[in-house]
């Protein structure tokens, strides 16, 4: 009997980890089937969850921090940062991951050193990113536009700005977290703001994927070392496959099975 996963998010329709999911499993012979579910309310996160009869699931964008409460075990970094974006059902119980964090970071180790970041926006992808790239010894800066999520991140003890206080200063990578160029044309930031700080900077990472964004389109016009959000959703998605799997693989056998979606 095959054990059914899902990504929840919304929206939903683009998402590619189903087919990344069930390459993987039918490479590596695990019964194992991936679907996704468009999930409009995040407090229904967990009814829907053991109504589907699901055995663990992906959270994308709005709904990681529904998934970090709808958890009854969360990991350590997972509890740090309130955002999970894998759950798994293991005794009768969800236990809750954060793997954005160190997908991005393997992903990111694969463009050259990097000692220090600009994040734009400010939601869970964001408090995620900054936190685990920080605790890998990497300077850590947030923008967004408005305050009231940057309230985190100042208590955690990042420099953070709003649009009318930010100044752009020299980054080794400028990373986009927000939703902007995912469903428009829209940038991250005004044109004149954004390009101060990709003038300053050798990388520019978007973890949306599936489009050319805005964003990743002016870092090519500056010509940046860019890459997008499907090197970030490989690499967490390996981690989470191994959550998954109940740790049956090795991470390099499994990113062997995976990597092909990416010419898919």
């Amino acid at each position: 009997m095959h054990e059914l996963f899902a990504i929840f998010g919304n929206p939903v329709h683009h998402s590619r980890s189903p087919l990344m999911h069930n390459l993987a499993f039918k490479t590596l012979g695990y019964p194992g089937c991936y679907t996704r579910w468009r999930l409009e309310e995040g407090e229904m996160l967990r009814e829907t969850f053991f109504r589907l009869g699901l055995k663990g699931i992906n959270i994308t964008v709005p709904h990681k921090e529904a998934a970090f409460e709808a958890a009854d075990v969360v990991e350590p970094f997972a509890a740090e940062v309130r955002a999970v974006n894998t759950l798994v059902l293991e005794d009768g119980k969800l236990h809750g991951f954060n793997t954005d964090a160190p997908g991005f970071y393997r992903a990111l180790q694969r463009l050259g050193e990097v000692r220090s970041a600009l994040i734009m926006g400010a939601g869970g992808t964001a408090r995620a990113l900054s936190l685990y790239l920080r605790s890998r010894g990497i300077d850590v800066e947030v923008v967004n536009r408005s305050a009231r999520r940057l309230k985190w991140f100042e208590a955690e003890g990042f420099v953070s700005h709003t649009w009318e206080g930010f100044e752009a200063k020299a980054h080794d990578v400028v990373i986009n977290t927000t939703s902007a160029g995912l469903e428009d044309d829209a940038l991250p930031m005004p044109r004149a703001l954004l390009d101060a700080a990709l003038g300053q900077t050798a990388y520019a990472v978007d973890v949306i994927y599936g489009k050319e964004t805005p964003f990743l389109k002016e870092a090519k016009r500056l010509n940046l070392l860019t890459f997008d959000g499907s090197q970030m959703l490989l690499q967490q998605g390996i981690i989470a496959f191994d959550h998954f799997t109940g740790h049956r693989y090795t991470l390099d056998r499994i990113e062997a099975a995976m990597r092909p979606f990416l010419q898919l």
